[in-house]
C-alpha cells in the first residue's frame, strides 16, 4: 500500500528523525504529533515480540423491529416521477453499484441535517438527546436484501409523500422530463432531478422505507413500492428514529447482499464520510496506516484548517490519494466559495516522471467530491491532460448530486470549476517561483515539459501567457545554468524593443557562435536560448507575452531589409560581388529561392534565412521523410545571404573567374553548411563526401 512509506520520506517535523532514537522518544514525538493531527490515535503494542491481539468490536443497531400496521394508503407517482424512474431502471446509470453510494449520500445529508439544528435549536438537543450519528448496513444473502439505515432527521408523512413520491414540482420541468426521456440522449437529464434514491430500483424488486421523523412524538411510517407506478404508505410500530431502507434485490444482482462486495463499494466511494459507517457491525469508513507502534486512521484533509495539518499527514495522505511512495514537493490547499464553492488539496509531485510515464500515464490523478462522497476518481474533466501530475482532491457542493456524480454531463459547471482550478493552480506556481526560485526551478527542471505541453495544447491565449511566466530559459544576459523568465526579459528590454527574441540552437556554446546571433550580440539585444527542439514550437504557440510578440532571431534577420541594401553594405567592389551573387544563383538555381548579400554577419560567411524558420524545422524533422530534395528545397524557399567583407567571399568572387570548378563546389558546400547550420537538413553527414571532394581539388590545385 502506498501509505506504507520511509521515515526519510514521510517523517518531516522540521528537520531529519535521527536514526539513533530510542524507541520510547520516537513514541512520544508521534504522540505529541498525533493530538494535535485530525486523525484518529490508536496505540498498539510496544514491542515486536508482544502478540498482536486483533479485537473487533461489533456494533450495530439493524434491528427487524419495524411492522406496517393499520390501512395503508395508495398513492400514484407523479407521471414524471414515473418516467423517470423507467430511464434509471433501464439505461441512466453506467454501472449499478453507484446506487449504495447514493443511498449512503442521502442517509449522510439525514445526519448532517440533525447535527445542524442541534446546533442551532436547543429542543431539538434535547429530543435527540445523545443519539450517535451514525450510518448501518446490513446484507442478508439468503433474504437477498440489502439494508441502509442511518440516525438522521427521519421523515413526517408530508415530506415522505414529497421527498419519495415526486421529483418535479412544476409542469415546465414535467415537459422537460418527458421531452428528455423521448430522446435517446438520456444522460441530459443528469444534475437536473434528484433521483438519487430511484437508484436502488436499477437492482430491486421492492423497496421498503421504515422512517420516524427527530421531532418529539413523531408517528413511525413504512412506504413501500416496486417502482411500477404507485407506493403505499402505512403506520408501523417498532421504528426507531431516522431511516431504513430494505431492499430487496432482483436475482440478477444478488451480489449487493454480499458484505465483501458492498464493502468494497464503501471504500471505493464513501471512505470519507463524515459520520462512521457500519456493515454488519463493523466500522468500515477508514482508512489506517502502521506507524511505530501507532494506527493512525487518514481523514478528508482538505475539510481542515491548513494550518492544522502537518507534513506528516500531508505525506501520508498524498501517497494514499495518488498511490505514490515519494513525498509532495509543493502542497497547494485551498478553499472558496465564489464562483463556486470549493475546497481543492492538491500536491505537486518531488519525484521526476520516468521517460515512459509521460507516454504511459496520461490519466488525471485528480479525485472529485461532493462533500466528500466521490464523484469520480481520476476525473479527466476537472483539470486539462498538461496537469496530469498533480495529485489530490477536489471538492465542490456546487457540483450536482446523484446522476452528475455517474457521467458529469453539466459541461457548463464543469468547465467553470475547470477554469478556477486552473487559475488558481497557475497563481499559486507563480508565487512559488518569487517566494522559493531554487525550489521552484527544480520543480520546473522535472516538470516544465508539462507547462509547455499546455502551451500547445491550449486554446486560451490569455491562459497561455498566465503559463508563459511560469518557462524558463538561459539567456544572452545571464550566466550560463542562470535560468530567466519571460517577466524578467521584459523589464530590461532595449530602447524601442518591442520583441522578445529567441534563438534555437542544441547549446550554449553552439548558441553564442550562431551566424544569427551576432548582429543581435553587436547590438546588446538579450536573446533567450532554446535547447530543446519543442521550446520553439512552444514560443510559436505563445506566439506573445503582454504586447511583445516571440520572434526568432532568424526570423528578424530575414525581415531586416535594410541589410540588404548597397548604401549599408559598405563595399567598393560593387559590379563584382553583384556577378558573384548572379553566379551564385545560377549554380543554386533548384536549391536558393534568393541570394543576396548583408551587413549582419561579421565573423561567418554566410547564412540562410526563410520565412517561418521554427515551422520549418519542425516540418523537417516530422515531414521531410516524405519528400525528396527538389520538393524540399521548393517548399522551403531559403534565401542565402553572404557576407561580402569576410575573405572567404571576395576570394570565391576571384574564383568565379578564374577556377570555376572550385568555386562550383565552394559555393554548394557553404549552401548545404549554412542549411545544416540552420537545422533545415537533419543528417550533417551529407557534408562529408562534398567536403572530401572540395579538399581533394583544392589540394591538387595549389
Amino acid at each position: 500500500m502506498a501509505a506504507a512509506f520511509r521515515i526519510k520520506h514521510a517523517f518531516r517535523l522540521g528537520r531529519p528523525l535521527s536514526r539513533l532514537l530510542n524507541r520510547n522518544l520516537q513514541e512520544k514525538l508521534v504522540y505529541s504529533q498525533c493530538q494535535r493531527l485530525p486523525v484518529s490515535y490508536n496505540y498498539v503494542r510496544h514491542l515486536s515480540s508482544q502478540p498482536e491481539v486483533q479485537t473487533t468490536e461489533y456494533h450495530n443497531i439493524i434491528k427487524d423491529t419495524e411492522k406496517a400496521i393499520g390501512e395503508s394508503a395508495k398513492h400514484e407517482f407523479q407521471s414524471e416521477t414515473q418516467m423517470l424512474l423507467q430511464i434509471v431502471a433501464k439505461s441512466l446509470y453506467s454501472d449499478k453499484e453507484v446506487f449504495v453510494r447514493e443511498l449512503v449520500s442521502n442517509a449522510s445529508d439525514a445526519l448532517e441535517k440533525l447535527r445542524y439544528l442541534c446546533l442551532s435549536d436547543n429542543e431539538v438537543t434535547q429530543v435527540a438527546g445523545d443519539r450517535s450519528l451514525e450510518i448501518h448496513i446490513g446484507t442478508d444473502k439468503q433474504s437477498r436484501t440489502l439494508t441502509i439505515q442511518d440516525t438522521g432527521v427521519g421523515m413526517t408523512r408530508e415530506e415522505l409523500i414529497a421527498n419519495l413520491g415526486t421529483i418535479a414540482r412544476s409542469g415546465s420541468k414535467a415537459k422537460k422530463l418527458k421531452e428528455e426521456q423521448n430522446s435517446s440522449d438520456t444522460s441530459k437529464i443528469i444534475g437536473q432531478f434528484g433521483v438519487g434514491f430511484y437508484s436502488a430500483f436499477m437492482v430491486a424488486d421492492k423497496v421498503e422505507v421504515f422512517t420516524k421523523s427527530f421531532a418529539r412524538d413523531a408517528e413511525g411510517l413504512c412506504w413501500i413500492s416496486d417502482g411500477s407506478g404507485t407506493f403505499e404508505i402505512s403506520n408501523a410500530d417498532g421504528v426507531q428514529s431516522g431511516t431504513k431502507i430494505v431492499i430487496h434485490l432482483k436475482p440478477d444482482s444478488r451480489e449487493f447482499s454480499d458484505e465483501n462486495t458492498i464493502n468494497r463499494i464503501i471504500n471505493k466511494y464513501s471512505n470519507f464520510v463524515g459520520s462512521p459507517i457500519f456493515v454488519n457491525g463493523k466500522r468500515t469508513n477508514t482508512i489506517q496506516y502502521n506507524f511505530l507502534s501507532f494506527v493512525l486512521f487518514l481523514c478528508p484533509l482538505w475539510m481542515f484548517d491548513p494550518k492544522d495539518i502537518t507534513p506528516l499527514q500531508h505525506a501520508e495522505f498524498y501517497r494514499f490519494i495518488g498511490n505514490c511512495i515519494d513525498s509532495p514537493r509543493f502542497v497547494l490547499h485551498y478553499s472558496t466559495d465564489v464562483p463556486l464553492s470549493i475546497k481543492a488539496l492538491l500536491y505537486f509531485p518531488e519525484e521526476k516522471p520516468g521517460m515512459f510515464d509521460l507516454a504511459r500515464d496520461t490519466t488525471s490523478g485528480v479525485s472529485l467530491y461532493n462533500r466528500k462522497i466521490l464523484i469520480k476518481s481520476k476525473a479527466e474533466n476537472i483539470l486539462p491532460k498538461w496537469l496530469r501530475f498533480i495529485k489530490g482532491v477536489v471538492d465542490s457542493e456546487d457540483i450536482p448530486l446523484n446522476l452528475s456524480r455517474e457521467l458529469l454531463q453539466n459541461s457548463t459547471l464543469i468547465g467553470k470549476l475547470r477554469n478556477v482550478l486552473i487559475a488558481r493552480i497557475l497563481k499559486f506556481l507563480n508565487e512559488r517561483s518569487t517566494k522559493q526560485p531554487e525550489d521552484y526551478n527544480e520543480f520546473y527542471k522535472a516538470y516544465g515539459l508539462f507547462l509547455k505541453e499546455g502551451i500547445v495544447t491550449s486554446n486560451d491565449q490569455s491562459e497561455k501567457e498566465d503559463i508563459g511566466k511560469l518557462l524558463r530559459f538561459e539567456s544572452s544576459a545571464a550566466a550560463p545554468g542562470e535560468l530567466v523568465s519571460l517577466p524578467q526579459y521584459c523589464s530590461r528590454l532595449a530602447k524601442d524593443q518591442k520583441d522578445i527574441y529567441y534563438l534555437s540552437a542544441p547549446s550554449r556554446t553552439l548558441a553564442e557562435q550562431s551566424p544569427y546571433y551576432e548582429s543581435l550580440k553587436k547590438r546588446n539585444i538579450e536573446v533567450l536560448f532554446c535547447y530543446e527542439p519543442y521550446d520553439e514550437l512552444v514560443l510559436m504557440h505563445l506566439r506573445q507575452y503582454k504586447t511583445n510578440f516571440l520572434t526568432s532571431v532568424e526570423k528578424e534577420m530575414r525581415d531586416d531589409t535594410e541589410a540588404n541594401k548597397p548604401e549599408n553594405l559598405g563595399i567598393i567592389n560593387k559590379d563584382e560581388l553583384d556577378n558573384l551573387v548572379n553566379y551564385m544563383k545560377k549554380i543554386l538555381d533548384k536549391k536558393a529561392y534568393d541570394v543576396k548579400m548583408t551587413n549582419r554577419l561579421e565573423s561567418h560567411p554566410c547564412v540562410v534565412t526563410v520565412q517561418d524558420m521554427a515551422s520549418a524545422r519542425h516540418f523537417i524533422r516530422m515531414q521531410s521523410h516524405q519528400m525528396n530534395e527538389e520538393m524540399r528545397y521548393s517548399m522551403l524557399q531559403p534565401r542565402f545571404e553572404i557576407n561580402p567583407n569576410h575573405p572567404l567571399i571576395k576570394k570565391l568572387c576571384k574564383l568565379t573567374t578564374t577556377d570555376t570548378e572550385l568555386a562550383d563546389r565552394l559555393i554548394q558546400q557553404l549552401f548545404t553548411g549554412a542549411m545544416v547550420g540552420a537545422g533545415l537538413i537533419e543528417d550533417p553527414r551529407i557534408l562529408l563526401t562534398p567536403m572530401n571532394e572540395l579538399l581533394t581539388l583544392a589540394l591538387q590545385k595549389y
